[in-house]
């Protein structure tokens, strides 16, 4: 039967012109924005777990940062504590130089005086970022290590600790009192007996036993020194491996969000020819629908 007032042809000509319609805008919107997953109404699960991850993306950036700036006070406090060892060297060969007899003692001093001045000014100038590691009062001094999310979905950020200990045998230098470097403690500035610190010792009239006390010492500071300078090291290279480890779980992360939210470009290129000779056959389609009803006039001519 036709019928004037319902032209079923054309109804489901529409209907498929609008799903069609409604398949190229998506393949659209995918070609355009590259991504497959762009709103949560596109997958409600990827569209939230891209997002998370993304967000864990920008710590991830963060932290990088941040092992840089940690990197740099650990370094430049490693690169002091080496510059002081090899002070501290030169201070010992004199020492041992002022064992000879017929030495003058005086003289060996002044220049035993310009290196214990040297090493006074690299601990000074052994600040980054307003840090300083090797010249400092008892107490902890952290970089971050890491941005965590673990298995109960809790985040976290993960520290490396650096312990300040400014006893003889500690880690600094020298110690700090009201932001200024305290020269009677610390490896350097501690007193070790008559022959007093590293830093504050003369040997100008000091006996040959008191010289070779004054070696003992030296050695003590060096040995210490060294622990310090190994454990900077270790740090350093526990920055280094952390900092790799970031850029890839950094580039990991983006890799799985890709996969979950971004289009394939080959399907969509495909898909997109299609639906736009759908829609050419589908808007004819419809012509065709519409334009029969005409015909019902040919029966009311004469």
């Amino acid at each position: 039967m036709t019928s004037i007032n319902t032209n079923n042809a054309a109804m489901a000509a529409l209907q498929t012109l609008r799903g069609i319609n409604q398949g190229l805008q998506e393949t659209q919107a995918h070609v355009s924005s590259g991504y497959r997953v762009g709103k949560a109404s596109d997958n409600a699960a990827y569209w939230s777990i891209a997002t998370t991850m993304r967000s864990d993306n920008k710590a991830l950036s963060a932290v990088s940062d941040a092992l840089g700036l940690g990197a740099a006070k650990v370094d430049t406090a490693y690169s002091a504590m080496d510059s002081a060892i090899d002070v501290v060297g030169d201070i010992k060969a004199k020492l041992v130089a002022a064992t000879e007899s017929g030495v003058d003692k005086a003289k060996v001093q002044e220049e035993i005086s310009q290196l214990q001045q040297q090493l006074l000014s690299v601990a000074q100038s052994a600040s980054f970022s307003g840090e300083n590691w090797v010249a400092g009062a008892d107490g902890t001094k952290n970089v971050v290590a890491s941005f965590v999310r673990d298995g109960s979905n809790a985040v976290s950020v993960v520290m490396t600790d650096y312990v300040l200990d400014s006893s003889s045998m500690g880690n600094v230098l020298f110690g700090m009192s009201v932001g200024s470097v305290e020269t009677s403690t610390g490896i350097l500035g501690t007193s070790n007996g008559a022959t007093g610190s590293v830093y504050a010792m003369d040997i100008t009239n000091f006996t040959l036993g008191e010289i070779q006390s004054a070696l003992t010492n030296v050695e003590s500071a060096l040995k210490a020194m060294t622990s310090a300078g190994a454990q900077l090291g270790s740090i350093s290279k526990r920055i280094e491996l952390q900092e790799n480890f970031v850029s890839a779980l950094s580039d990991s992360i983006d890799s799985g969000v890709g996969r979950l939210v971004d289009a394939n470009m080959e399907e969509e290129s495909s898909k997109l020819s299609a639906l736009q000779t759908q829609q050419q056959l589908a808007v004819q389609s419809l012509s065709i629908a519409n334009s029969s009803s005409q015909t019902i006039l040919t029966l009311f001519r004469g």
